[in-house]
């Protein structure tokens, strides 16, 4: 009940962009637990490659989270960029399907996550325009699970798709693309700009006003970093569930699983972060990330996976809504954009070496070695976390 209550006093604009992001991720997590398959099985990519397009297409395209929420603060409109965001990411779907060779599969991925860069900053802002800060868990929980919502559905249409219809890839992205076209009708029609007086249209971009952003949030955007070394691309995990002896035509209910734990969890522990604070439980999604990656390292069975897969849904669920708190707790609100942009470029130019390293460990040592070396990122960055941030 109390669950509910809270959800009800959450601003209408938390929810459009939750609907908004279930829509998309219907579609992109659809994609995403296909496409390595499809690029080893069907363009006959090798794991190397794999990594180079997932390194890529996430880092390339990260710059524009900067310079994306920057300008959503100078210009004091955040809604037209996450506008363009979300279109980009729907118009850049049939690539998926037409592509005949991993270049192409490439120049797809960099144009749906371009889109992400120039949406994502200014969508997290909005939210933290429109929510006190007693409450700033409750929304970014609400957001992240109807996202995930649709990170769960897609999967299921995805390994329906693939079970019906023979293992045809492209049919998938091909149904991608309805999700897609829904969500950025949704946004055009649902979102208004909030007026905050926080915020000052036409406030200047100068960036030596990023030191303004503060200590805390400088510790915390080091943090992030050291953690997301080892927290490669989740094409490997799916790697992974087909190596152990799971069908290709399976593999997809991996994600499923994943997501509905993460559709569970991110509410009631973005909540419970309002009440008893961010840190302790962000310090104990690191801890669990790395058993999890411990596990995928030692997995040889395939009911190993699904429930290793149930408990990364969990670290989800305590990590990525309550992340996005911080950052807004952390960050004046004429910086709040900005704030946004940098973290998430840092992770976003993290992501190209953590996907390389991957595929080489992979490839030259063998398969659990970069499992086990992003367990062991995943501890260093919580002991980070621990000593060098007070309560």
């Amino acid at each position: 009940m109390r669950l509910i209550k809270s959800s009800q006093n959450i601003h209408p604009n938390v929810w459009i962009l939750g609907l908004v992001s279930l829509f998309t991720d219907f579609g992109s997590k659809a994609i995403q637990s296909v496409l390595p398959l499809f690029l080893v099985s069907v363009l006959g990519a090798n794991l190397s490659t794999v990594g180079l397009i997932e390194g890529i297409a996430e880092s390339t395209a990260s710059v524009l989270k900067l310079f994306s929420g920057a300008l959503s603060d100078y210009w004091g409109r955040r809604k037209e960029l996450t506008m363009l965001g979300y279109g980009l990411s729907a118009a850049i779907i049939p690539l998926f399907a037409l592509a005949n060779s991993p270049f192409w599969v490439l120049i797809a991925r960099f144009g749906d996550r371009l889109g992400k860069g120039i949406r994502v900053a200014p969508r997290n802002a909005l939210v933290a325009d429109v929510t006190p800060i007693n409450q700033r868990g409750a929304a970014y929980g609400l957001r992240q699970t109807l996202d995930t919502f649709g990170a769960f559905s897609g999967p299921i249409a995805a390994t329906l798709i693939l079970l019906i219809w023979e293992q045809n890839f492209r049919l998938v992205f091909w149904v991608a693309l309805i999700p897609g076209i829904l969500s950025v009708s949704l946004l055009v029609k649902g979102i208004r700009e909030p007026h905050s007086p926080e915020r000052k249209q036409g406030h200047k971009i100068q960036w030596h006003g990023i030191k303004q952003l503060g200590q805390g949030y400088w510790v915390l955007v080091g943090v992030a970093v050291v953690f997301n070394l080892g927290n490669f691309s989740d094409a490997f995990l799916l790697l992974k569930a087909q190596q152990v002896g799971i069908a290709a035509s399976w593999v997809p209910l991996s994600m499923i699983i994943m997501n509905f734990s993460y559709l569970l969890s991110a509410y009631p522990l973005g909540l419970l972060s309002d009440r008893i604070g961010r840190k302790g439980l962000l310090i104990g999604a690191f801890w669990l990330f790395s058993l999890v990656y411990l596990g995928f390292a030692l997995a040889d069975r395939p009911g190993q996976i699904w429930g290793l897969f149930a408990l990364y849904g969990i670290y989800l669920g305590m990590s990525q809504g309550i992340l996005l708190a911080l950052v807004a707790d952390l960050a004046p609100g004429e910086l709040r954009g900005t704030a946004f942009g940098v973290i998430n470029l840092v992770i976003g130019i993290v992501l190209l070496p953590a996907s390389l390293l991957a595929g080489f460990l992979w490839q030259q040592v063998n398969p659990q070695a970069p499992f086990l070396v992003g367990s062991g990122l995943a501890l260093t960055a919580s002991l980070l976390f621990l000593f060098k941030t007070e309560d």
